[in-house]
């Protein structure tokens, strides 16, 4: 501001102007800047949603009004279109711009991670970064593995529906937070993920799977990419046999020969640090030794 001495006064022209327009405000944040400018809105929506913002005005008659709608780096869609059908003149006010990053790298290993499942979870603050991540994946081949693995094993978290209507387009319903807010969505996490990694009793240990460690005990040990997969596909049948050939197609990478479920059971075991986990059933696979397989 320093550098713009007529700001001062294009503010408190801009300030006056607002003070005779009416002001609706999408969300907390946007009512708390208008209350600190002086100001007073008129409305906000219950469910922080442009939608809903939309209706309201739609239902109050927009015909022959100027409307303005303050951007934030991804278009609102059907928004400014509707508007315009009702008769009004739309202005769109871009505040900011989403750009890729230089360094695409950890966004790669990102998306890399989250289709390996060596994460627990992902969780996003605002619908750019949303549109960022699935479209890098796209960019790599990798945009359907990444779907597949946020409707699985990854929790997805988003703290507010804006956020999470990019992964609803894309076939994907994240675990919603009970209030659109930081700490909420982090409250939401804590209780999403022991519900997903149930603890289980396996050959007299206390085991739960991880991102990229199981817990034995308590003691977390990590577990390579492959053996890994192995171990997961073990786990969502605790205590049954699961057959070679179809180790086999949950290893990334493994080809057809089926030495590679055996090495990866034998870094399995190795990693675990106690080989009596997994069993050994001959010529039919391996399974979880689950102490109370019929429970």
């Amino acid at each position: 501001a320093g550098g713009c001495p007529q700001l001062p006064v294009v503010g408190g022209a801009l300030r006056e102007a607002l003070g005779g327009a009416r002001l609706l405000a999408r969300g907390p944040k946007v009512t708390g800047a208008v209350r600190a400018a002086g100001l007073r809105e008129e409305w906000s929506p219950r469910s922080e949603a442009m939608e809903e913002v939309r209706e309201r005005l739609l239902a109050d008659g927009v015909a022959g009004l100027r409307v303005a709608v303050q951007l934030h780096g991804e278009p609102v869609p059907g928004f400014a279109e509707a508007l315009r059908a009702a008769g009004a003149e739309v202005v769109g006010v871009p505040v900011y711009r989403w750009l890729p990053p230089a360094d695409l790298t950890p966004v790669d290993r990102l998306v890399d991670a989250t289709v390996r499942r060596t994460l627990d979870a992902l969780t996003f603050t605002s619908a750019p970064a949303v549109v960022s991540v699935l479209r890098r994946a796209e960019e790599l081949g990798l945009r359907e593995a990444l779907v597949d693995a946020v409707n699985g094993d990854v929790a997805v978290v988003c703290v507010g529906p804006v956020t999470a209507r990019p992964l609803q387009e894309a076939g994907v319903e994240p675990v919603p937070p009970e209030r659109f807010r930081l700490g909420p969505m982090v409250q939401r996490l804590c209780e999403e993920l022991p519900a997903r990694t149930p603890e289980l009793a396996v050959a007299g240990h206390r085991v739960q799977l991880r991102g990229h460690a199981v817990l034995v005990d308590g003691e977390a040990r990590p577990v390579p990419p492959a053996p890994m997969a192995l171990l997961r596909a073990l786990a969502r049948r605790p205590g049954r046999v699961v057959a070679r050939a179809e180790l086999l197609r949950a290893l990334p990478g493994a080809g057809r020969d089926e030495h590679a479920v055996e090495s990866a059971t034998a870094r399995l075991r190795t990693a675990l640090g106690a080989p009596e986990l997994v069993r050994t059933v001959v010529k039919r696979g391996y399974r979880l030794a689950l102490d109370d397989p019929e429970g």
